[in-house]
């Protein structure tokens, strides 16, 4: 499989989500949104799991806007200000109000990992699991090596661990019975530092490299 073999939607809504995205994300919070779709959309793929690619791909731009200083809640967490927000998003765009709610519901249990059963709910189960790819690394061998660097290629991760340390350390501070204060009390840092796909031999090659 190659990055050019997956099926991203070309809808209206998937536009709007990425532009959203795109003007209130880092560069590297932003490829970090792609690569979850990335990692959602390959493995469903491989494990011929049937999946809403314009549901995934709008989750993945909104997952973690609810960090971000425009949108951020003083009393909610950050995947439940997210999940609103992107209702709010999916209503302009004229969705009908059951698929509002899977968007926001996804978004809402993103944070959940492996406790999303695939049976039960294939899109929420595909963005918990490469949510978990991109922060610690888990499940990041179910992607062959050639492909794994071909996204970070193309979708280089820049400085992801510091940038999202830094919003989580924030959010745990303020809101510690949220969900990044768990992290932080569960050592997010240590975890990030040893995701394998920082791993310097899958880092796009500097200047020096290709001399």
């Amino acid at each position: 499989m190659t990055l050019d073999e997956l099926v991203v939607p070309d809808t209206a809504a998937s536009a709007a989500a990425l532009e959203v995205a795109s003007a209130h994300f880092s560069p590297a919070l932003l490829n970090h949104s792609v690569r979850v779709y990335v990692w959602a959309a390959a493995h469903g793929t491989s494990q011929n799991i049937r999946f809403d690619p314009e549901l995934i791909y709008v989750a993945s731009m909104f997952h973690d806007l609810g960090m971000m200083p425009e949108f951020d809640s003083h009393t909610l967490s950050f995947e439940e200000a997210g999940g609103n927000l992107a209702r709010v998003f999916a209503t302009g765009a004229g969705w009908p109000v059951e698929r509002r709610e899977r968007l926001s519901e996804l978004i809402f249990r993103h944070i959940l990992g492996d406790r999303v059963e695939v049976s039960i709910d294939p899109e929420g189960h595909l963005l918990a699991r490469s949510a978990g790819v991109e922060i610690t690394g888990k499940h990041a061998d179910d992607f062959p090596p050639d492909f794994r660097a071909e996204v970070l290629q193309r979708y280089p991760r820049l400085g992801f661990i510091e940038e999202f340390l830094a919003c989580s350390h924030e959010q745990a501070q303020r809101k510690p019975d949220s969900s990044p204060g768990g992290w932080i009390r569960a050592d997010l840092d240590t975890r990030m530092a040893a995701n394998p796909l920082d791993d310097p031999s899958l880092r796009p090659p500097t200047g020096n490299d290709r001399q």
